[in-house]
C-alpha cells in the first residue's frame, strides 16, 4: 500500500515536471508575468523617493523580478501548477470585477507612459493664500444643479469620448474632459464693462459661450460639478481658472496615459501635463480656457487664492 502511494506520487510528480531547457523558458515567462502586477501593486502603495531617472522604481522592479526567480526556482518541479494558480487568480479577479487581466494591462502601460513622460508639478503654499474675491457671488452663479447646465453637460459627454472603454473607475473624469473639450473648443473672449466686474452666471455665459476668464471658470465649474466631477477655481493676479480634482499620483499615472494616448494625443503631442498639489497630496489639473488640454500650461504661477467647490 505505502509503496502504490509512493509510485502514484512519482507518476504524478513526473507528469508535471516539464524537461530541460523548456522549464527554465517557462519560468522567466512566467517570472515576467507575475512580475509586472506585483511591481503594480508595490509602486502604488509604497512612498516614491522620485530618483533621477526612476531609478527608485527600477530598483523596486529589479528586487522583485530577482525574488521572484529564485521562489519559482524552488517550485520548478511543479511548475505547471504556479502557471495554473496564476491564470486562476487573474480570472476570478477578472470575473469578480477586482484586480484582473484588464487591470495589469491598464496600469502597467499608464505606469510605463508616465515613466517615460513625467507630469510637472506645482505645489501650493496654503499659508500664502488670500480670501478669494466675490466669493458669495461667484458661488452663487456656479448654477450646477440648474437643468441647462446639467443638459449642456451631459449633451458633451454623449459627443466627446463616448467610445474610450476599459476606464471605469475614470469614468467621471473622462466625462468631464469631454465638458472641457466642448466649451474650450467653442468658448469665446469677451471682456467685462470697462465700469467693473460683471460675473455672469453658469446659464447666462451658456447662451453664447462667451465671456471673460471668471465667467469661463463659473461656467466650466458648474458643469463638471453638474455631472460628479470636484471642481475648484484658482486666483492668480487678474486671472481666475478652473481646475478639477485628479486624485492620488497613481490616478495621475493613468490620466496622464489617457490624455496623451487616448483624449487629446494631438493637443498634447511632445508636452507636459501641469498640475497643483494641495495639502492633502491631492493632484488638480489646469481646465483654463488657454489651455488647449486638460494639465495644459499654467497661464499665471502666482497663486493668490483657491475656491474649492465640493
Amino acid at each position: 500500500m505505502i509503496n502504490f502511494k509512493q509510485l502514484t506520487f512519482q507518476n504524478i510528480k513526473q507528469k508535471l515536471q516539464v524537461k530541460k531547457p523548456w522549464d527554465d523558458v517557462i519560468i522567466f515567462v512566467l517570472n515576467i508575468l507575475i512580475s509586472i502586477p506585483a511591481f503594480i501593486i508595490a509602486h502604488q502603495n509604497l512612498i516614491e523617493f522620485n530618483w533621477p531617472f526612476n531609478l527608485d522604481r527600477f530598483l523596486l522592479f529589479l528586487f522583485i523580478i530577482i525574488g521572484i526567480q529564485l521562489i519559482l526556482r524552488l517550485l520548478r518541479t511543479i511548475i505547471i501548477i504556479c502557471i495554473a494558480v496564476y491564470i486562476l487568480v487573474l480570472l476570478y479577479g477578472t470575473l469578480s470585477g477586482n484586480y484582473g487581466f484588464q487591470s495589469v494591462f491598464e496600469d502597467y502601460d499608464s505606469m510605463i507612459y508616465t515613466m517615460s513622460d513625467n507630469p510637472f508639478p506645482q505645489d501650493i503654499i496654503i499659508s500664502k493664500l488670500l480670501p478669494f474675491p466675490n466669493k458669495s457671488e461667484i458661488q452663487n452663479a456656479i448654477e450646477y444643479q440648474n437643468p441647462k447646465v446639467r443638459n449642456f453637460a451631459v449633451m458633451a459627454v454623449n459627443k466627446h469620448f463616448k467610445d474610450v472603454k476599459g476606464y471605469s473607475d475614470y469614468r467621471t473624469i473622462i466625462q468631464c474632459f469631454a465638458v472641457f473639450k466642448e466649451i474650450n473648443s467653442r468658448w469665446n473672449y469677451v471682456s467685462d464693462p470697462k465700469d467693473g466686474d460683471y460675473i455672469a452666471t453658469a446659464s447666462e455665459s451658456l447662451q453664447f459661450l462667451s465671456g471673460d476668464c471668471d465667467d469661463h471658470s463659473i461656467l466650466m465649474a458648474a458643469c463638471v460639478r453638474a455631472i460628479g466631477g470636484t471642481p475648484r477655481l484658482i486666483h492668480t493676479k487678474g486671472h481666475i481658472y478652473p481646475e478639477i480634482l485628479i486624485g492620488s499620483m497613481n490616478d495621475l499615472e493613468t490620466v496622464n496615459f489617457l490624455i496623451k494616448n487616448k483624449l487629446f494625443p494631438k493637443e498634447s503631442y511632445g508636452k507636459q501635463l501641469h498640475y497643483h498639489i494641495d495639502e492633502r497630496n491631492q493632484i488638480w489639473l489646469n481646465l483654463d480656457y488657454t489651455a488647449k488640454y486638460p494639465g495644459g500650461p499654467f497661464m499665471s504661477e502666482e497663486i493668490l487664492g483657491a475656491l474649492t467647490l465640493n
